[in-house]
């Protein structure tokens, strides 16, 4: 679990990031840093598909700790808007706000709701793979498709792979804000890569947006409160076999980025703009936080 101190340098590093306009900036503390061996040794002989038989048996396993945390986190999830991809009957990619290592719980939830657990992977960042402790084991060994600056990587690797995942119908997870912004409500920009996948791969975008909700006197151990999610699911968003694939890439970006906009001004019954408030921050209160640095 981080340190409360921790959590108010994440929340001054967004500060900084909205004072400056990099919304895709880095805001976490403490990431591993990647070399070239790790790139060799690790990412490009990365098991995607679990096939060893030592793979899989990890893979059990992550998925039996996902389940957990999937359940524990998710006890008061809402979902508004399921109906709108009960119907397809194609492979897609998900895309959500990223703010914690959390976020990705109540999109699993709708996914078992689906029936789609089997057919559903999460692109991750290869500085996932480094990452230590359990949430290290989960990055290495549940459905994750690690994504790298690595040309060979890329090429033979993760390309192939979404291939597969799509032919096969599969649902993938992709994160277009980049960086985690912890428990940050509002929608930052999106970067144009799963825009330019869906394209690519004639598959559609779901957009979904995860609402959070401060509980009452509960709290972790940070000091944060705990939330309540509400995952809104908006109408999927097909490319245009008429467009270009550069003219169906802004199109579908746009109009997610209008959709999550929309989600959220609801949501919250505010317009949203990017001048820092405390309430941006679920579950934040700068006193009390403080309060729990000290225990730390």
């Amino acid at each position: 679990m981080e340190k409360a101190k921790d959590r108010l340098e994440v929340i001054e590093n967004i500060k900084r990031n909205l004072a400056e306009g990099k919304l895709n900036n880095k805001a976490e503390i403490g990431d591993p840093a990647i070399t070239e061996d790790f790139i060799q040794e690790k990412v490009l002989k990365y098991d995607i598909f679990k096939k060893s038989p030592m793979s899989k048996v990890k893979n059990k396993m992550a998925r039996k700790i996902i389940d957990n945390y999937v359940d524990m986190f998710n006890k008061n999830t809402e979902i508004d808007g399921l109906e709108n991809i009960e119907n397809i009957k194609t492979g897609a990619i998900i895309t959500s706000n990223h703010f914690s290592p959390k976020d990705s719980t109540p999109i699993i939830y709708c996914i078992k709701k689906l029936g789609k657990y089997n057919k559903f992977n999460i692109v991750i960042t290869e500085s996932n793979l480094a990452m230590e402790g359990e949430f290290g084991f989960i990055m290495n060994n549940f459905n994750t498709i690690p994504l790298s600056k690595n040309k060979e990587y890329t090429e033979k690797k993760f390309m192939p792979a979404l291939q597969k995942c799509f032919n096969e119908k599969h649902f993938v997870l992709i994160y277009p804000e980049q960086e985690m912004w912890f428990n940050y409500k509002k929608i930052r920009n999106l970067k144009p890569g799963a825009y330019h996948l869906a394209a690519k791969f004639n598959v559609p975008i779901i957009p979904c947006f995860v609402e959070m909700r401060e509980i009452p006197e509960e709290y972790e151990a940070d000091g944060f409160n705990k939330l309540k999610y509400t995952l809104h699911i908006m109408p999927p968003i097909y490319p245009d076999d008429k467009l270009s694939l550069k003219e169906n890439k802004d199109i579908m970006r746009q109009k997610d980025y209008e959709l999550k906009k929309e989600a959220y001004e609801k949501a919250y019954n505010k317009e949203m703009t990017y001048d820092f408030q405390d309430e941006d921050i679920a579950g934040f209160a700068e006193k009390n936080i403080k309060e729990y640095s000290k225990m730390n």
